[in-house]
């Protein structure tokens, strides 16, 4: 029985000794830093980008529409007549970085993104900063109106830092600089190199719905376009967001949204709209 005894708690002893060498193990392991989560449940606040990121491997399809302005009541069935659509896909390369590729009836645009991270709100930083850069090709112009087009001529470039921060669990505020390249522009309506600064805000009403807001601001530019602002309402159902919209630029490209707002929500002339996302 001794020889049983013995050796058993010897084993026990062991036991005990490792148990708490493992205890002060944990206690001095460092924990992981937290971040800030749920900061914005889409991927666009309401037109503009946002800080969310798609996971890695995580592939979002995208269906958008704007109609046309409701300002001229039943004769286009209060813009319905004139809807445009955006199509594309944003798959996530890693956890850091994404691409998208989207195609706009509007000008027949293509549109070709990257968007990464660069930090996250957590414990010790207090803001997500995001790069957002677009490449978009016009494919409507034709060689008949532009004798000298060549492919450069369609090309359109932006830049943007996506800054934003968690205020509490229901309220997120983002900043958004942009500069805005064309290659090809009308001087008397527009401006080949564009400043805009501006930004907006979500506010959590219920467990699935949030309202949103945005507004930018373009620096010299001329009267003809305004600034565009824009009012949406997320809708989490399941697998996708649904965002209703209600803004006065038709456009959903980056470059058209910035620079070519028609609209004057003053005289009731905006857009209604909707962005759907469905994750896969």
């Amino acid at each position: 029985m001794k020889k049983i005894l013995v050796p058993f708690c010897l084993f026990l002893a062991t036991l005990a000794y490792s148990q708490d060498d493992l205890l002060k193990s944990i206690d001095s392991t460092q924990v992981d830093e937290s971040y800030s989560t749920a900061t914005f449940k889409a991927l666009q606040l309401v037109t503009l980008q946002t800080t969310k990121m798609p996971a890695k491997k995580e592939f979002y399809f995208v269906v958008s529409h704007r109609f046309g302005t409701v300002k001229d009541g039943f004769d286009s069935f209060f813009g319905l007549d004139n809807a445009t659509t955006k199509l594309g896909g944003i798959y996530g390369i890693t956890d850091w970085l994404s691409a998208s590729l989207s195609r706009h009836t509007l000008n027949k645009m293509y549109e070709i993104g990257l968007k990464y991270r660069m930090a996250r709100q957590n414990d010790n930083f207090p803001l997500d900063i995001v790069g957002y850069s677009v490449a978009d090709i016009n494919t409507f112009l034709e060689k008949d109106q532009y004798p000298g087009l060549e492919f450069k001529h369609r090309m359109t470039y932006v830049q943007q830092l996506l800054i934003s921060r968690k205020i509490s669990e229901k309220f997120s505020l983002e900043l958004v600089p942009s500069f805005i390249h064309k290659n090809l522009y009308n001087p008397d309506i527009e401006r080949d190199n564009q400043f805009s600064f501006g930004g907006g805000g979500r506010y959590k009403i219920t467990k699935r719905l949030s309202v949103n807001l945005e507004y930018m601001h373009n620096f010299d530019k001329p009267d003809f376009y305004k600034n565009p602002l824009s009012v949406g309402l997320d809708i989490e159902t399941g697998g996708h967001v649904f965002q209703l919209i209600f803004t006065n630029s038709q456009s959903m490209s980056e470059s058209g949204y910035l620079t070519n707002a028609s609209g004057d929500w003053g005289k009731g002339d905006f857009f209604f709209g909707f962005n759907l996302y469905r994750v896969f």
